[in-house]
């Protein structure tokens, strides 16, 4: 007989879950930061030191949106109407009042009961202005509550973001729980120098700054040195780079100067707090792709996006625009208004014309149209560049933000693909054909091919798709957010034909590009192992943990001796920013899977339930739960997890089949046929769940069914041999002579290079003697 290996059970495949900044609205004081004059390395001086020699920026900056980005709450810091004013919102009625000086609102706490908190904080103040209450463990809370400065009314964002759910005490979103904490979601871009100090075992925040709002150093980093330049005397001065500051704000690309901004104005993972050098970003934060459902198929900006990942999809970027071509960074104003704005660089007598925008001049007859979001716009709008290519949408509820992806209007991509355009976004009682056909009469019908056709082709995993992903990827004339967007996808939707692309990309000099063909990499031969080992040297932290995180759970003899300390560290690196995102929910549960797969169970279980009790929505980590109960011998609590879980989910069938396995192990095997039955129903396809019906059906003796889902399983993984020589065991087993060589001909000569050919060859063709 042959001698084979029974595969075990199934791989426990844990998702990692990507904990996102999302858009939540939200806030801690605590110590300034003292210099230390005797220190070799720069610290943080306070603005007060940078006004003597820099007094036109500092008189810009001064009651910009970066000053007040928070503020400590006073008669004239808070805008808001506190003269004992209500709002009836999410079946409460909020009260705002003073007393002795100080600013008071009545609203629903952490038990849904009415209670007093006192307003320490202002955070913004135009368009909106929130405020932010202390609670025990250092937490700083956002009020949903918010006063809108336009209108000057207060209103709650519960009913502006999330109008179709129930947001009460229990929701993570409620404002008093994780989702609306300043530490963890905001106070890193609101204040300078921040310093997040949450701690794991205690779930405390010990968060610091050096500066209330976003001043100086915020942008410039630590300025003691720069100070000790500008105190040399002349003659000395020379032997100085960059004036002594450690970061670069001039004399750099369009790249260094967005990357500069992108450490706030991004939607990103943040893996430590901000390290204030001029190393990559990638040492600090990980941007998030334009992919769904932050962005809609083609790029463009569905949630928010604060910027980052719309600017560098655009040609503007790839043309080496950067921030400050359109705005003064210092008081974060537009350099010019309206057109004059773009003609900067675009010909007026080319753009600001009827032959380019087709649309009347204010003053001209016509009317006014609503837009999609409800704005109004006048005749003459039409002429504004920005309306055609930067369309905005509301944010919180009352803010008006622009797409900076700088897009052509696509009324035809619209119609194709859902996504929104310009012309339809304005005249929001018309259809995408009546703005598709305006759009050829004008311009004619050819339209170049857009790359969100391509990822939603890819979504359907036509082969189509994947010669036109490798076009992108290779082609240094798409921008490096889109090339990584397009790895993404060729990892996800092509993996077996996409390893070689992979291992190109993991040799890019582009890091962004290092990083997602890092992640698109499955790990499931030892080439791939191979390849991967080198990026622990990469010098982008957020590579090297990347990779981290692709080797946990491998065997210390599958890591090469030379490899083994560098994996080690780098393992600390990974731990460490694990722990730092560790008071998000999500966050909890990727610190928890790391524990998991290195046995630590118990550390493990700990941050498993701490982030249930967090988050009670996570179902899914009840699986994760029962992952690690059935690891650990404690079988009757990873039952009740499941079947907690499939109560709310009962098709899931990736579900179904571990509980039935389960239910093998606890010897109740007519109940384990029942779900793996089940779990073929609702995962059809999968031939593990095939395999494991068939030795159910053979150990019951029904010999009938077993060699069906025997073949159902070969069928559903034509190129492994496993299942082949599982249905040949099962003819030996049954002593099947017929079947026995009929079949053993078969892999024969589909496995030309089967490893036990001699040995299959005597089995079907035995030598006589």
């Amino acid at each position: 007989m042959i001698n084979t290996a029974k595969i075990k059970n199934i791989n426990i495949v844990i998702v990692v879950i990507i904990i996102l900044l999302l858009p939540v609205y939200l806030l801690k004081e605590k110590l300034s930061t003292k210099i230390d004059k005797h220190t070799t390395e720069a610290t943080f001086v306070g603005r007060s030191n940078c006004i003597e020699c820099h007094a036109v920026e500092y008189e810009q900056w001064t009651n910009s949106d970066h000053d007040k980005a928070m503020d400590h709450a006073n008669d004239s810091t808070v805008l808001g109407n506190f003269n004992n004013v209500e709002l009836v919102s999410n079946g409460h009625t909020h009260k705002f009042y003073k007393r002795e000086g100080k600013f008071y609102v009545l609203t629903d706490g952490e038990n849904n009961e009415m209670q007093e908190f006192e307003i320490k904080y202002t955070f913004g103040y135009t368009p909106l202005q929130q405020y932010l209450v202390e609670f025990d463990g250092g937490r700083l809370q956002s009020l949903s509550l918010t006063w809108n400065t336009l209108d000057e009314k207060w209103y709650n964002m519960v009913d502006s973001i999330y109008k179709n759910e129930n947001i009460n005490h229990t929701n993570w979103l409620h404002w008093t729980n994780q989702a609306q904490n300043w530490n963890s979601m905001c106070a890193d871009c609101h204040s300078t120098n921040l310093k997040k100090a949450y701690d794991a075992n205690t779930n405390t925040y010990h968060t610091t700054w050096s500066e209330i709002d976003v001043s100086c150093e915020a942008c410039h980093g630590p300025a003691s040195k720069h100070i000790e330049w500008a105190n040399l005397p002349e003659y000395s001065k020379k032997g100085h780079t960059n004036y002594g500051l450690v970061l670069k704000t001039s004399n750099i690309d369009n790249k260094q100067y967005v990357d500069n901004c992108a450490r706030c104005h991004s939607r990103r993972t943040s893996i430590s707090d901000n390290n204030f050098d001029n190393s990559s970003i990638l040492n600090h934060i990980i941007p998030t792709l334009p992919t769904e459902p932050f962005y809609y198929i083609d790029g463009q900006i569905l949630d928010e996006d604060y910027v980052y990942g719309s600017f560098t999809q655009s040609r503007m970027y790839m043309n080496d625009v950067k921030c400050n071509d359109c705005h003064n960074v210092h008081s974060t104003k537009l350099l010019y208004e309206d057109n004059e704005l773009c003609l900067q660089c675009h010909k007026a007598n080319d753009y600001d014309t009827y032959e380019h925008h087709f649309h009347k001049q204010k003053g001209e007859g016509g009317r006014a149209v609503i837009s999609e979001s409800g704005v109004k716009y006048e005749v003459g709008e039409g002429t504004k560049c920005i309306n055609c290519h930067m369309h905005a949408q509301y944010f919180m509820g009352v803010d008006y933000r622009n797409d900076h992806s700088f897009r052509i209007p696509r009324p035809d991509l619209s119609e194709k693909l859902g996504t929104p355009n310009a012309c339809n976004q304005c005249h929001s009682d018309k259809s995408n054909q009546w703005a598709q056909g305006y759009i050829e009469k004008w311009y004619g019908k050819s339209r170049h091919y857009q790359y969100g056709q391509l990822f939603a082709l890819a979504q359907t995993n036509d082969y189509s798709a994947f010669e036109k992903l490798k076009g992108i990827i290779y082609n240094n004339l798409y921008p490096e957010i889109i090339r990584s967007t397009a790895i993404s996808y060729i990892g996800q939707y092509y993996q077996h034909n996409s390893k070689n692309i992979i291992f190109d990309m993991l040799q890019n000099p582009n890091s962004l590009i290092r990083l997602y063909a890092v992640r698109s990499l499955a790990l499931n031969d030892n080439v791939s192992l191979a390849n991967i080992f080198p990026l622990l040297y990469d010098e982008n932290k957020a590579v090297r943990i990347e990779c981290a995180n692709k080797l946990q759970g491998i065997e210390s003899s599958q890591i090469p001796e030379n490899y083994k300390e560098t994996f080690k560290r780098v393992n600390n690196e990974y731990l460490s920013s694990l722990i730092y995102n560790s008071d998000f929910p999500g966050g909890k549960v990727n610190l928890a899977n790391y524990y998991y797969s290195n046995k630590q169970y118990n550390e493990a279980e700990k941050f498993y339930l701490s982030a249930l009790k967090q988050d009670n929505e996570l179902g899914e980590l009840r699986i994760n739960l029962a992952y690690l109960y059935s690891a650990t011998h404690k079988p009757q609590k990873a039952e009740a997890l499941f079947k907690s879980y499939l109560n709310d989910n009962p098709t899931d069938g990736n579900v179904l089949y571990p509980y039935a396995l389960l239910l093998s192990e606890l010897k109740r095997y007519k109940e384990s046929l029942q779900y793996l039955l089940k779990a073929a129903e609702y995962s059809p396809n999968n031939a593990r769940i095939d395999y494991n019906i068939a030795m159910m059906y053979d150990f019951f003796n029904e010999k009938q069914n077993a060699e069906k889902y025997l073949k159902l399983a070969i069928a559903n993984d034509q190129n492994s041999t496993t299942y082949y020589i599982e249905l040949l065991n099962f003819y030996i087993r049954n002593n099947n002579s017929s079947e026995i060589k009929k079949f053993g001909r078969l892999i024969l000569n589909k496995f030309p290079s089967f490893e036990n050919r001699n040995e299959l060859e005597a089995l079907i063709e035995p030598i006589s003697f």
